[in-house]
Order: C-alpha cells, then sequence, then structure tokens
C-alpha cells in the first residue's frame, strides 16, 4: 500500500484546477501534489516524475482528458486515473479504461476523499486465491446514485434490459440506467461472458438457471426473474449452454 499518494491534477480552466489542487492538498493521503494545465505539461510531469494517481479533466483542447487515459494505461506501471468532469456523456468510453472514479463537476471534498479511499484499496493487492480481479479483468461503469457517480465493476451486472438509446444494469441488489446503447455492452462484454438472447435483452450466460420453453416460447430464469429468448438466438443460446456445461463437466 502507499501511505502517501503521490499526485497529479490536470484541467485546462485555472479556477477548476486551483480546486481540485486545494482539495487535494488538504487530504492526508496526498504526500506529493503536480499540476498540469493540459495533457502536453502533464506528460512531462510524468516523463521526469513516478505518480500514483491522475486526478484528470475530459474536454480540454488538444489531447483531451480521453486520449491522454488512453496513453497512461499504455504505460509500463500506469497511474491510477479518476475523471473529474462536468458532464457524464464519457461512460462508454470510461469504463473500458477500468478507471477508479468519475467525479462530477463542482467537485465536493467528500467526493474528493472517497476517491482517494478508493485509489488507496486499489493499491493493496491480496496474496492467493482471493485476489481482487485485475481493472482490466474487472472494467467499471460509472452510474448514478442518490446524486452521485459511483464505479459499478461489471462483474456486479447480472442482466441488462434496453430501453432506448440507454441500457438499465440489473445487479444482485438493484438497477442503474445508463447512457449505453445495449448493442454497445453486446460487443464489448461478450469476451466477458454476457450473451445477446433478445433484442431488449444481454444476460451473464453463467447465471442462468434455467432454459424451459412456455406458451410463447423461450425463457430463461435469472435470480428468479424470467426473460424472453428471441427466435433467432434461441440455437446460439442453447449452444453455449452446452459448452458451458462440457467446460464445467471437464474441470
Amino acid at each position: 500500500m502507499t501511505a502517501f499518494l503521490r499526485v497529479l491534477a490536470v484541467d485546462d480552466e485555472p479556477p477548476a484546477l486551483d480546486e481540485l489542487a486545494y482539495l487535494l492538498r488538504t487530504d492526508p493521503r496526498v504526500g506529493r501534489l503536480h499540476t498540469a494545465s493540459d495533457a502536453t505539461e502533464a506528460l512531462r510531469v510524468l516523463r521526469d516524475t513516478d505518480v500514483d494517481v491522475v486526478f484528470l479533466d475530459i474536454r480540454m483542447p488538444g489531447l483531451d482528458g480521453m486520449e491522454l487515459a488512453r496513453v497512461l494505461r499504455r504505460f509500463a506501471r500506469p497511474p491510477a486515473i479518476v475523471f473529474v468532469t462536468a458532464y457524464d456523456d464519457a461512460a462508454v468510453d470510461a469504463f473500458d479504461l477500468g478507471v477508479t472514479d468519475y467525479v462530477r463537476k463542482p467537485v465536493q471534498p467528500e467526493r474528493i476523499g472517497e476517491s482517494l479511499r478508493r485509489v488507496v484499496s486499489s493499491r493493496v493487492v491480496p496474496a492467493g486465491p482471493t485476489a481482487a480481479p485485475r481493472a482490466e479483468d474487472d472494467p467499471t461503469i460509472p452510474v448514478e446514485l442518490a446524486g452521485t457517480t459511483r464505479m459499478l465493476p461489471r462483474s456486479a451486472v447480472r442482466w441488462v434490459e434496453a430501453q432506448g438509446d440507454y441500457a438499465r444494469l440489473h445487479t444482485a441488489d438493484g438497477s442503474h440506467l445508463v447512457r449505453v446503447p445495449l448493442a454497445t455492452l453486446a460487443e464489448r462484454w461478450a469476451d466477458a461472458g454476457f450473451v445477446r438472447i433478445h433484442r431488449s435483452y444481454l444476460v451473464q450466460l453463467r447465471l442462468i438457471a434455467e432454459l424451459r420453453l412456455t406458451g410463447s416460447g423461450y425463457v430463461v430464469v435469472v435470480d428468479d426473474t424470467e426473460l424472453p429468448v428471441s427466435r433467432r438466438h434461441t440455437r446460439e443460446l442453447k449452444d453455449k449452454l452446452v459448452r458451458a456445461a462440457k467446460q464445467d463437466w471437464n474441470r
């Protein structure tokens, strides 16, 4: 665990950068703070200094925050990334990058404190089989909860329901509406075991408890909830269930 974090704050608006820097300096977990007004200056800092976490604005001239984050993910030892933004339209790309947190402006002290707590927690790597999944193995997606943006791990999602251009992520204890089309999630989460069963539904394959035929067609049961399976997806779903069962049997 890093006792005192080395932090870089990046924002092209001086008042916003000053406010963010002030809040970071007042937190006892921050040992060293660097600031940068754009991505070019940030890369110079990162070239000369080891940094544990970058608090990063998204909309900046030149190389924007999302592009800079993609560069940082290619580092041999990438820093944690916390997006700090006034907008929520970067959710699709943010969860793909496995960012640690997604803070909405205006920034509140308690949210910065929560972000730093998450950064510290993410740097603790348990030994043995209980080790937490790596960020690239279990990416997160920003969701709104009681007026606060939280990072929901993909592993918590049981099934997904399309709602227009949005998707509702169903978890064991509730659901969250995100501005991500179902088709996007189906494509990006296929390698994680999510399967399309209907134009309106995406399901984690390993959580399907039952596939049965009803008077109106096939349905699957996930968490005691029946979800329809469209005719075009039925054969593919059956094949995947059979393959999954064989893999489990051979283990």
